[in-house]
């Protein structure tokens, strides 16, 4: 065997290469340009013991800048109990076998269970999948929902209140499954109900999505809007920040037909981009149309309570051709992470937090503006984060923050949006309109 750790032996590959006719490995690279192939030494150091690979890692993380986070735009640095990392190591739940395997999955099926029982409480909805890679691929899978539920109706109207990296993976989503994306306009920061009635009133559209709060931190009033898209037949789809929702009106209760949006702000670090997890909810009719899987409770021949897969409508489990989706895992471990954050924090504990994440944004808010340099960018109700317009240079005031260890907000082409969690302090908050008030 040429590899060590390879199951395949000689003759193996050789068979493999006659299969597809190459006469050795390097023809299977045969259209790759000999111009772009790596021919020199890979960079890769000699052994070393357990005691100096530890040392290197410790030495390449002090090269790291840590700074104090006033940025969001989607992802918050939001508090993590230190008892998480342990609980998901228990042999239990961080287990190789799947779920499929229900005699030896209880474990992992019944933390989904607990996992979909407390989403549909966090969002007033009626069934929760388990779950989904992130909130902006959540945002299209119940985009490609809205369409498949529409039948004939191929177009989805989108708030310009949306995330606009969301927006992105719905327009390479969109492209390929044929779906036509048209934009419903904000007018003074917030989703125009008056287009949105216009565009509707067009036809052929599915389903219409809107951010809660959106992109600016303005939490929106959508009354109305439900009402607007079932009198077109078109289904109700809000994108939501799942921390945020201990405190503010639930897409339940704004009459949402599905509730997207990611849950990394349910105490999962930011860790650098991922991994999160995306939640999806839906009403009980669209629950044949939910793509990932759904863990239902029952009893064994024993009579004691078991856990199973109650609903599994992925192609793994089904013809391709009939799956609601082909994505084919995901984010479990971060759904257990979120599991045991809302079970530790508690309904109390996690709306006190979402409090003291508005509070701190609107103090914030209020010293920025005091110092002369700031103003709001739109007068509307904000939750923990909001976008102010600066009377100086961006980029110069950004690189003084990150200059005194922070980083201070988003910039964006209005202006710098800043977020604000429960982890930050008034010490930190004053320290920063100090830097921005020079």
């Amino acid at each position: 065997m040429d590899y060590k750790y390879f199951p395949h032996t000689t003759d193996d590959l050789q068979a493999m290469m006659e299969k597809v006719g190459v006469k050795d490995l390097d023809g299977l690279y045969a259209q790759i340009p000999d111009s772009i192939r790596f021919k020199g030494d890979y960079q890769l150091p000699s052994e070393m013991s357990e005691l100096e690979v530890r040392q290197l890692f410790d030495k390449l993380g002090s090269q790291n800048h840590q700074l104090t986070c006033f940025a969001g735009y989607g992802v918050y640095d939001h508090y993590m109990p230190s008892v998480i990392p342990s609980l998901l190591q228990r042999s239990e739940f961080l287990t190789s076998y799947t779920p499929y395997q229900a005699e030896i999955s209880q474990g992992t099926l019944h933390y989904i269970f607990e996992y979909q029982s407390m989403m549909t409480e966090l969002t007033g909805m009626d069934i929760s999948n388990a779950s989904m890679y992130d909130g902006t691929t959540a945002t299209a899978e119940a985009m490609m929902m809205a369409v498949a539920a529409g039948k004939k109706q191929n177009k989805v109207l989108v708030s310009a209140g949306l995330n606009s990296k969301t927006r992105q993976v719905l327009d390479t989503y969109a492209l390929h499954k044929g779906i036509e994306l048209e934009t419903i306009p904000l007018k003074d920061g917030v989703t125009d109900l008056s287009s949105l009635i216009s565009q509707l009133s067009t036809g052929s559209v599915a389903g219409v999505i809107v951010q809660q709060p959106n992109v600016y931190g303005i939490v929106e009033d959508f009354t109305g809007f439900a009402e607007a898209c079932h009198e077109q037949k078109a289904l109700f789809i809000m994108n939501s920040v799942a921390a945020d929702l201990a405190v503010l009106k639930t897409p339940g209760e704004w009459g949402a037909d599905i509730a997207v949006g990611d849950g990394q702000s349910l105490g999962i670090p930011m860790q650098f981009g991922g991994p999160y997890v995306g939640y999806m909810c839906c009403t009980e009719k669209l629950i044949r149309k939910m793509p990932g899987r759904i863990v239902g409770m029952t009893k064994d021949n024993r009579g004691q309570r078991a856990f199973v897969l109650t609903l599994q409508a992925r192609e793994q489990h089904i013809r391709r051709q009939k799956a609601t989706s082909n994505i084919c895992s995901n984010q479990s471990l971060m759904a257990l992470f979120v599991t045991i954050y809302l079970s530790l924090m508690g309904k109390q504990g996690v709306k006190e937090a979402a409090e003291l994440s508005y509070a701190g944004a609107h103090y914030l808010c209020d010293e920025l503006l005091k110092t002369g340099r700031f103003s709001l960018a739109y007068e509307k109700p904000f939750f923990n984060e909001f976008l102010v317009k600066y009377d100086g240079d961006i980029d110069t005031l950004y690189q003084r923050f990150i200059d005194a260890g922070f980083l201070g907000g988003v910039k964006c082409e209005d202006g710098i949006l800043f977020a604000v969690t429960e982890k930050r302090t008034k010490e930190e908050i004053d320290n920063l309109v100090k830097i921005a008030a020079l």
